[in-house]
């Protein structure tokens, strides 16, 4: 019985590994995070008492080169979930040609309870507890869910306070600090090219295309408004209080102009309200889960009315709700593909900042739509020709570099 995200996530590397034939040892291997790091993380709150947080670092696969992967603050960031976004991460690198493993941080807390400068002092707790295993040629954090630029500029302080002057111990950091221009677009803007070149593909008409996306944050906002600019019709979006919906399409331009206000997506009252349940249920040509994992399950998978699913979150699908939307004849098109634009863009400012040579944001863009399509059409070619759906395609490709080097550097 499947019991944790990373028993799910490895029920996807074992069909891949048993169609490579890879040996069981091999298999073992490439299952198992190769380490992981729980600490304790006390901070003075702001009245003064000790509070003590539980953080996770999980360097799951670095044979490709260092380990890369986000950190997420969340009150339910736990090991089994860290782990099995680390080996996501292992996948997704290996998948778009990235000379990167996976690795994934988390720390249990709810970062909207907590003042600035207790986050501040949280985040500078939590890189003086693993600081001896990162660095920037053996593990490079990035931002995540409840994180972001001004948390990477904490880390990246509190590293080089340990270690001097080192920028390209995160990414994901403001521009001023060598962050890379196009960065915080990246996995929202990624998403709309893997759309436009799906699009392209199937023959859609986009501006009769309509698109229903689960989540506006970074990643789900930026995708709503590049697609909306291209010409979709965006009908539904959502947020974690709820969403709202329109038909005709909504005014994109107009709802991110009210939250940037401080508004709630479902209190948009223009437009008529609904839940996020309600929401995937949406009759739409195109469904992008952009928020949470798990919320396609097999209680819910009949009801989704989409043909198209883009996987903007990190496994937003359980193995059951896959196995029976593809039944179905739904085309979902994998997290480790869809999302794969902030690594990629987070690797490009990885290397400015080893060479200290800063790109303008034109080339970030299209460096990163060439990397992008290049693997969409590796994944779309393989399902295609070995009759097997986008996901078994995009993880055979994956664990198959991984499996390549390993064999090629000795490991076994």
């Amino acid at each position: 019985m499947v019991t944790s995200t990373f028993d799910q996530v490895n029920l996807f590397f074992d069909k891949a590994a048993g169609r490579l034939g890879l040996s069981i040892g091999i298999q073992e291997m490439l299952k198992r995070p190769w380490r992981e790091l729980q600490v304790q993380i006390p901070v003075r709150m702001d009245n003064g008492k000790i509070q003590v947080f539980t953080g996770y670092r999980v360097q799951h696969n670095g044979a490709r080169g260092p380990y890369k992967g986000g950190v997420r603050y969340h009150p339910d960031a736990d090991l089994e979930e860290v782990r099995a976004l680390a080996s996501l991460m292992t996948w997704k690198t290996a998948l778009v040609g990235l000379p990167y493993g996976g690795a994934k941080g988390g720390v249990q807390v709810d970062p909207k309870q907590l003042s600035k400068g207790e986050l501040n002092r949280l985040t500078r707790r939590y890189i003086q507890s693993i600081e001896h295993i990162i660095g920037p040629t053996r593990d490079i954090p990035a931002p995540d869910l409840g994180t972001n630029a001004q948390t990477m500029a904490w880390m990246m302080d509190a590293y080089g306070q340990l270690h001097g002057y080192a920028p390209a111990i995160v990414t994901g950091k403001p521009v001023e600090l060598g962050g890379s221009l196009g960065r915080e677009a990246a996995t929202g803007r990624g998403v709309s090219y893997i759309l436009n070149e799906t699009a392209k593909d199937l023959g859609l008409d986009v501006k009769e295309t309509k698109v229903v996306i689960q989540g506006f944050g970074n990643v789900g906002l930026w995708a709503a408004r590049l697609m909306h600019n291209s010409g979709y019709s965006i009908i539904g979006v959502s947020d974690v209080n709820g969403g709202v919906y329109n038909p005709h399409g909504l005014n994109i331009t107009l709802l991110e102009s009210y939250v940037k206000a401080g508004g709630k997506v479902s209190e948009f009252n223009e437009e008529k309200q609904i839940s996020n349940a309600k929401l995937l249920e949406l009759a739409c040509d195109v469904l992008i889960p952009a928020a949470i994992d798990n919320v396609i399950t097999k209680e819910n998978a009949l009801s989704i009315k989409a043909p198209l699913i883009l996987e903007a979150a990190n496994h937003p699908i359980t193995p059951e709700a896959d196995h029976i939307l593809s039944e179905k004849g739904v085309t979902i098109l994998p997290d480790i593909l869809v999302n794969a634009g902030g690594v990629i863009v987070s690797y490009f400012e990885w290397t400015q900042n080893l060479q200290q040579f800063h790109w303008e944001e034109n080339q970030v863009n299209d460096e990163l739509k060439k990397i992008l399509i290049r693997a969409y059409h590796e994944v779309r070619e393989l399902a295609l020709s070995a009759h097997v759906t986008h996901r078994q395609a995009a993880f055979e490709i994956g664990v198959q570099r991984v499996a390549q080097v390993i064999e090629l550097r000795g490991f076994v």
